[in-house]
Order: structure tokens, then C-alpha cells, then sequence
């Protein structure tokens, strides 16, 4: 940016550079994800230096994707991310906003209002909005209320397929186990290409059997999870030249084979376990008729576990009697090896009830966005179930944005351009969903503040079809409050700490980065 152009001509104090170059490093970011949001939102192509190629909407993705270096931006990405892990959803919508807020608090600051005013309206227009998210928020009172089909269609961008199958698997869970704060609908998502849709009572390990000899299906299981390598014990390699190294080699291999051994008398007809299996145990499990699944991943082991009422036990742990080992032992009513996905399912558990969202994919190509899209809609509904739904089509954004223009009126002061800041950008979302259906924002988002005065509804907005303003409730356009609400914080949390930036400096390198920055060229930052 040339810096003696910015704000229409005038000269720029050098004190706004940083504000100004950093404004423009969010903008860009914003740029790249804001034509992708709403129904009519488009697809984004991300290219890499070997040519492999992801296409997606997913915002979150196109900005983890992104070859970024600006700090300016890093922080913006930064705060999607933290929604994505938060809530797992709005990650576009954070993004949008907080682009705007920055937007315009540069412009107020270009108008000759203080930073520090700014910051403070936007502090006070941001608190303002998030009572009035909460405010508006109706509870999901069941698995069955339909409003959660509605939630899942539009996080899962209308893929109705998907969206089937993670109010399928919600309704088995039920609510209370979507209220665990240690739960992530999303977790139990996975996609694979050839597979068919499917929601299941049940736990996938993809691994498959060690070999072929092992039984492919096992009815009523026992089952022994090992948070270890299955292998005996190891000994110095320059113990082995001394004959009492030798010695206790062998005693270390007839143990474990003991261990092993004990295992097939306790009955156990499967074991998983979480790195490799000696040759000798594999002999062993295999004659005995025992199927075994080596190197399965932490997160299938923890969901197997749970599953099955096993605990999993370490390798030093086969020492303990068979009574106590018995007490680590999971059941299923079934397990068994599909060969075309070369996966192992557990059924049937006898723990805590686990469900599976399967999604298939025609292509190798389309799994990853398949299961992108399936964990966003898994997340919402979660969302939704946990705090509630507002309207959505940015028909809520732009009713807070009115209640936010109310409280102007009590702010006393240069603040109250802040709190317009926060009015602005929450008419953002709403403007660039108008945009990408092919309506003109201006015109559509003042038709619809209008509307919501004159009717009294906070839940009118734009049908992208038509291009008229709608009732967002009545055609089921909801969206979760989790997901609004962190949006909002979000940005109001990386505008403030953008905004307040007043120099830049390059940071000195230290220790093994100053060799390695050693002759390096220019970065583009201040020498000092």
C-alpha cells in the first residue's frame, strides 16, 4: 500500500503505518474466505509448489491452507482456528466480521477519532452484542425437535445426505451424552471413499486383522486393549555377549510368551493394540483363533474403550494375575474386519453407547471435503444443543446490529463511533451473503433493517433465490448460539489487539535462529 495515497489523498501521519499495513493484511485475509459464505457461496481452489489441489468453502481450511506471513494476518487465522476448536463452526463469519471491524475502526482513526476511543466503543459494542445473541437463543428441548435437521442442512451446506446421518447418530446418543463437555460429535465423523452412507451403534478402528489366518468375525467378545508394544521386554545389545545377559534374554522371551499365553486362557478373543506385535504373540493369537489389530490410533483405542467398558492396559501390566487383568476386559457383541474398507468395527459394546457417522465418498478426491462437511454440520448441531438456536441468513446480526445503534445513544463522547464500528461489521455478514447470491448488499440490508423495525421481527432477512426479504424461521434458516457467539468475541478480540498495534519492529533473532537467519535477506520490517 502506498501509504501517501491512503485516506482519499491526504497525508498519512507516519504513526498510522503499522495500522495501515496491517488493515491491509487482514483485508486480504478476508477476501479469500468472504465469497464463500451462505448458500450461494463458491468454492476455493488451494494449490500447493507439487500441484496437489484442495476444493473447498470450508473457511477454516482455505485460511490453514493459506501460505501466510504477515503477523497481521497470522492473527486473524489464529482466531478462526480457536472458533474451529471451539465450536467448530463459523469460522468464515468470525472472520468477515472481524475483517470489518478493523475496517472501520481504521477509518474512524483516518477520521482523526483516538485509537484508544475506538477501542473502547468497540469493547462496549461488543458486550452489548453478545447479550443480545444470548437473549435471543431458543433451547433444543429434544433429539427429535426438527429444528435440528435444519441446523445440520446448513452447517453441512445443504449435503441433506450428510446431514441425515448426524441427527441419525445424535437421536441414538441422546442429549445428555451431546452435553458432556468432553464430547465432540464431530469425532465420531469419518469418511471413506467406495463406502456407503451409514450411522451405526458401534466404534471403527481402521486397521485391519494381522492376518488373514485370524478369524474375521468374532461373536460375543472379549476383548484386551494394550497401550504398548506387544513384545517382550528389550535387553542392551551388549548384554547379549555375556552369559548372564543371554540369560536373562531368554528368561525376558519365556516371560513374555507366559504373558501371552495367559491372555488366551482368560478367554480373550481380540486384542488391539497400540504399536507392534511380536512374531511369537502373532503365532500364538493365531493358532488360539484370536484376532488381533496392531498400531491402532490413540483416538480409535480411547473411542474402543469407552465403547467396550475395557481399560487399557500397559505391557508390564500382563505380569498381574488373571483376576486383575480380567478386570481391564471389554465386551462387544460383535467384531469384525470388512475387507473393502479394510477396517475393523466393534458393535454392540458394553460400555457407554458410541455411535459411528460413516460417509462415503465416489472419490478419493471428495473424502476429505465429504468429511469436512459432515464434521461442520456435527459441530452446529452439537452447538445447538448445548445453547440454543437463533435465526439465521444474518437475519440475528442485523437485529443486534440495531441494538447496538440503540445503545450509541447512551454512550457520551468519541466512543460512540466504537460502538458504530460494531454495528457496522455486524451488518457485514448479511451483505456478503446478498453479494454472492448476485443482489446488491446496500439496497438488501437496508430493506431488511426496515422490515425488522416495521415488523417487529428479528428474524427477517434475504431469500437468495428471490432476493425478498423472508422470514428465517418459518423457511428453518437457524444457526446454533455457540457459534454466533464466539464469532463476535472472536472478532472483537482480534480487532481490539490489531488496532491497538502502534509500531512495528523486527524482533532481533536468538539462539538457533540467528544462525539460520544469518545472511538471510530483508523481511520487509524496520531495521533498528
Amino acid at each position: 500500500m502506498n501509504l501517501k495515497q491512503a485516506g482519499s489523498g491526504a497525508e498519512v501521519d507516519e504513526r498510522l503505518a503499522a495500522l495501515l499495513t496491517n488493515s491491509g493484511a487482514v483485508r486480504a485475509i478476508t477476501a479469500a474466505v468472504e465469497g464463500t459464505i451462505g448458500p450461494k457461496g463458491l468454492d476455493t481452489m488451494l494449490v500447493d509448489r507439487f500441484g496437489e489441489v484442495i476444493i473447498t468453502n470450508d473457511g477454516v481450511t482455505i485460511l490453514d491452507k493459506m501460505d501466510v506471513n504477515h503477523p497481521a494476518a497470522k492473527m486473524l487465522i489464529n482466531i478462526a482456528k480457536a472458533q474451529q476448536a471451539e465450536v467448530g463452526d463459523g469460522t468464515t463469519t468470525a472472520t468477515i466480521m472481524a475483517g470489518g471491524l478493523v475496517a472501520e475502526g481504521v477509518n474512524q482513526v483516518l477520521r482523526g477519532v483516538p485509537v484508544a476511543r475506538v477501542i473502547e466503543g468497540i469493547k462496549h459494542g461488543i458486550a452489548v452484542a453478545l447479550a443480545a445473541v444470548k437473549e435471543r437463543g431458543r433451547q433444543i428441548g429434544s433429539a427429535d425437535d426438527p429444528v435440528l435437521e435444519n441446523i445440520a442442512v446448513i452447517a453441512g451446506r445443504e449435503h441433506r445426505d450428510i446431514a441425515d446421518l448426524v441427527v441419525a447418530a445424535a437421536r441414538l446418543i441422546g442429549l445428555e451424552k451431546l452435553n458432556e463437555p468432553n464430547f465432540k460429535l464431530a469425532d465420531i465423523v469419518t469418511a471413506e471413499e467406495g463406502a456407503e452412507n451409514e450411522v451405526f451403534l458401534g466404534v471403527i478402528v481402521d486397521k485391519e486383522r494381522m492376518n488373514k489366518d485370524m478369524p474375521a468375525t468374532v461373536e460375543n467378545a472379549r476383548l484386551l486393549l494394550v497401550d504398548d508394544a506387544l513384545e517382550p521386554e528389550e535387553i542392551e545389545d551388549g548384554a547379549l555377549g555375556t552369559e548372564a545377559g543371554f540369560k536373562r534374554y531368554i528368561e525376558l522371551q519365556e516371560e513374555f510368551k507366559a504373558n501371552v499365553r495367559k491372555i488366551v486362557a482368560l478367554g480373550v478373543q481380540v486384542v488391539l493394540v497400540d504399536r507392534g506385535v511380536h512374531a511369537s504373540a502373532e503365532e500364538i493369537f493365531t493358532d488360539a483363533g484370536i484376532m488381533i489389530v496392531q498400531r491402532v490410533a490413540a483416538k480409535d483405542m480411547r473411542r474402543a474403550a469407552e465403547h467396550c467398558g475395557a481399560r487399557v492396559i500397559k505391557r508390564t501390566g500382563l505380569k498381574k494375575d488373571p483376576a486383575d487383568i480380567e478386570k481391564y476386559l471389554g465386551t462387544a457383541d460383535k467384531v469384525y474386519e470388512d475387507e473393502k474398507l479394510e477396517q475393523v468395527r466393534i458393535l454392540g459394546g458394553r460400555g457407554k453407547p458410541m455411535a459411528t457417522i460413516l460417509v462415503g465418498a465416489a472419490t478419493e478426491e471428495v473424502v476429505g471435503e465429504r468429511e469436512r462437511i459432515a464434521k461442520d454440520a456435527a459441530s452446529s448441531l452439537q452447538a445447538a444443543v448445548k445453547g440454543g438456536c437463533v435465526p439465521g441468513g444474518g437475519a440475528v446480526e442485523i437485529a443486534v446490529a440495531r441494538e447496538v445503534e440503540k445503545a450509541r445513544e447512551g454512550i457520551k463522547g468519541m466512543a460512540a463511533y466504537g460502538v458504530d464500528c460494531v454495528a457496522n461489521a455486524l451488518r457485514r455478514p448479511l451483505a456478503q451473503i446478498v453479494e454472492n447470491a448476485g443482489f446488491n448488499p446496500l439496497e438488501k440490508v437496508e430493506e431488511v433493517v426496515a422490515a425488522q423495525a416495521a415488523a417487529g421481527k428479528d428474524s427477517l432477512a434475504v431469500d437468495c433465490d428471490s432476493g425478498e426479504v423472508a422470514d428465517m424461521l418459518a423457511r428453518g434458516v437457524v444457526d446454533p448460539v455457540p457459534v454466533k457467539v464466539h464469532a463476535i468475541k472472536a472478532a472483537g478480540e482480534v480487532a481490539v489487539a490489531i488496532l491497538r498495534i502502534d509500531t512495528i519492529i523486527k524482533k532481533k533473532e536468538e539462539g538457533a535462529n540467528a544462525a539460520k537467519q544469518s545472511g538471510a535477506g530483508e523481511t520487509g520490517m524496520p531495521d533498528f
